[in-house]
């Protein structure tokens, strides 16, 4: 095979895999920018929830009769945990450079800190290749739970609430003293640093006393003020979980669509640099056969 021949196969291949790194980019940015819209869609709800829990407060009954309440809303110091749950956020998909390998080591370097303190580490972990990356890294390391994502859609607000109500019933048992969670969160254009964040217990700032709130009209609480906070406290976990995993979702398509983009500008540079050495090729064929032309017809000695 001639090195044009060479040549055009090369030019042949990336312009057939051009407009499928195009496709991939335009995918990568469509799924950024949905995660983007659904995330900043989260603050006027969580705004509500929070808006009333100091309502709530004033009709429950004992607060500290219930494990949620003893933990939160005591004058005490919350105990230090000594079983930890983490779980670590990736991703299902390829095709997003060192993503989950960060993730995973980051997360293995919290863990051993945490172990340290005689703390025991319960893993789980959503994301096929950061299971994967997690195995990679530690070859003992055992899951006690563990869900792939979806692969052509981002996260549904359903699987949030399935995993809060799964872990907030865990909590309320004594099974676990604490759930962080480990996942790539968004630094900017395609740029992210693995982060640590606390689910369980819930960040309350609403309520921070057993003070009853300060209310100009008295409110009339219909159903049972109970069931009410339960299901808020339910809502505002699964609203936590969920901000989470759009922020992983938006690191994740948000690095894919600038790997796409150094990919695609690269198979630009190299299709212009082939056809630059195929002109080459060609102008050195033109002159050699114009030599020979001129050797053939007594023009050179």
């Amino acid at each position: 095979m001639t090195n044009s021949e060479r040549i055009k196969e090369r030019l042949n291949n990336i312009r057939t895999v051009e407009p499928i790194l195009g496709a991939l980019r335009t995918i990568s940015l469509g799924s950024w920018q949905a995660a983007q819209k659904r995330r900043a869609g989260l603050h006027a709800y969580t705004a509500c929830l929070h808006g009333l829990l100091p309502l709530l407060m004033a009709h429950l009954p004992v607060k500290r009769g219930f494990p949620l309440w003893r933990r939160y809303f005591n004058n005490d110091s919350p105990p230090t945990p000594t079983k930890i749950g983490i779980l670590v956020i990736g991703s299902e998909r390829g095709l997003c450079g060192g993503f989950n390998d960060a993730v995973a080591r980051y997360a293995l370097a919290q863990a051993a800190e945490k172990e340290q303190t005689a703390v025991e580490i319960e893993w789980m972990v959503l994301g096929g290749r950061a299971q994967r990356a997690l195995e990679r890294e530690k070859e003992d390391l055992e899951f006690s739970w563990a869900r792939p994502l979806a692969t052509s859609a981002l996260p549904h607000f359903s699987l949030a609430v399935e995993l809060a109500r799964r872990w907030l019933a865990r909590y309320e048992a004594g099974e676990l003293d604490a759930l962080d969670l480990i996942y790539p969160a968004p630094q900017g254009l395609g740029s992210y640093a693995p982060t640590i964040s606390r689910l369980l217990p819930p960040a309350l700032s609403a309520v921070e006393s057993d003070a009853a709130p300060e209310i100009e009209l008295d409110t009339i609480v219909e159903t049972d003020p109970l069931s009410l906070y339960t299901r808020v406290i339910e809502q505002l976990t699964a609203i936590s979980l969920y901000a989470v995993l759009l922020d992983s979702a938006t690191a994740e398509h948000a690095t894919r669509y600038q790997l796409m983009e150094g990919a695609s500008q690269n198979a630009e540079r190299l299709i212009d640099d082939l056809l630059q050495d195929l002109q080459s090729i060609r102008r050195e064929q033109i002159t050699r056969e114009m030599q020979e032309l001129a050797v053939g017809a007594g023009l050179l000695g």
